[in-house]
């Protein structure tokens, strides 16, 4: 149960991320609020890293596996993610992730021999069939300039998420993960630190308050929480099972739309919601054979 809340915790966090980042990608440098956010992050957790005295179990070549983790994310996974919002909608975008679970499911019965039942394949579907139509049922937006560019590049954000994914698998049998967190919030720090010096960083003159609160909420909340919760959850149960939540953020992104930009959902966008929602509750059930072990 608790594996299964963490896991919807961060989901809603990430939802919640779509909508922020379009707000504050529209008034500072995206670079500038990567790198922000990765500097917070890691402000809130050294802390609790320190004060809770955490031991690595390293083993040699881990180091390896642990810049291959922060190169796919959240280094590429946040250049393509930042890109893709400033050519696309929150709405879209978020969408594209419900190809995640596809991808690291495949992933993890090709590498890590992962075996899923036909109820997660038919969960699958289904929540996936329900992003699809709740694709189909939206309207386009001025906010997408070029949908087809940003969608291509949530895509690859997403193969990104898939590598991490399974990297961060591996590593959980030695780390915390807290301490896997604060491995990608300080390579991310550094990643970004070194990009923001480039000709395509450039760093804010002004900073408007609720932007800049939206910043804090990214690295503090979003970057700090989601990240922890999701890499503790998915400790606890396999890739592919984990895999299945992803589909709850479109759902989670239009609820939020909804309620904080005043966005009206149609009868049609509803039903797509409830399969979305349906598809991961029925991918998450045990077969009761397994229930009566």
């Amino acid at each position: 149960m608790f594996p299964t809340l963490a896991l919807s915790a961060a989901m809603l966090l990430w939802a919640s991320a779509f909508i922020a980042l379009k707000i504050v990608f529209a008034v500072f440098n995206p670079l500038a609020v990567l790198f922000a956010r990765m500097v917070i992050a890691s402000s809130c957790l050294l802390p609790m890293l320190w004060q809770r005295g955490e031991r690595w179990h390293y083993q040699r070549g881990d180091w390896r596996w642990m810049l291959a983790m922060g190169l796919a994310e959240p280094c590429l996974y946040f250049l393509f993610e930042a890109q893709a919002l400033v050519n696309t909608s929150a709405s879209q975008a978020s969408v594209i992730t419900a190809t995640l679970p596809l991808l690291s499911s495949l992933a993890a019965l090709i590498l890590l021999k992962e075996a899923m039942s036909r109820r997660a394949w038919l969960g699958l579907g289904l929540s996936f069939a329900g992003v699809l139509w709740l694709t189909v049922a939206g309207q386009t937006s001025a906010a997408a300039p070029h949908p087809v560019l940003g969608n291509a590049l949530e895509f690859c954000a997403m193969l990104c998420a898939t590598c991490y994914m399974l990297i961060a698998k591996r590593l959980s049998r030695r780390y915390s993960a807290l301490a896997i967190t604060g491995m990608q919030t300080l390579l991310g720090s550094v990643w970004f630190g070194l990009a923001l010096l480039t000709p395509w960083g450039q760093w804010p003159s002004h900073f408007p308050l609720l932007p800049s609160l939206l910043v804090v909420y990214l690295g503090a909340c979003v970057t700090l929480g989601a990240y922890g919760l999701y890499t503790w959850g998915v400790s606890k149960m396999p890739v592919s099972r984990a895999a299945a939540f992803i589909n709850l953020i479109p759902l989670f992104t239009v609820v939020l739309a909804c309620v904080l930009l005043g966005e009206v959902l149609s009868a049609t966008q509803y039903l797509a919601c409830l399969l979305v929602l349906g598809g991961v509750l029925l991918g998450q059930a045990k077969p009761a054979a397994e229930k009566n072990r």
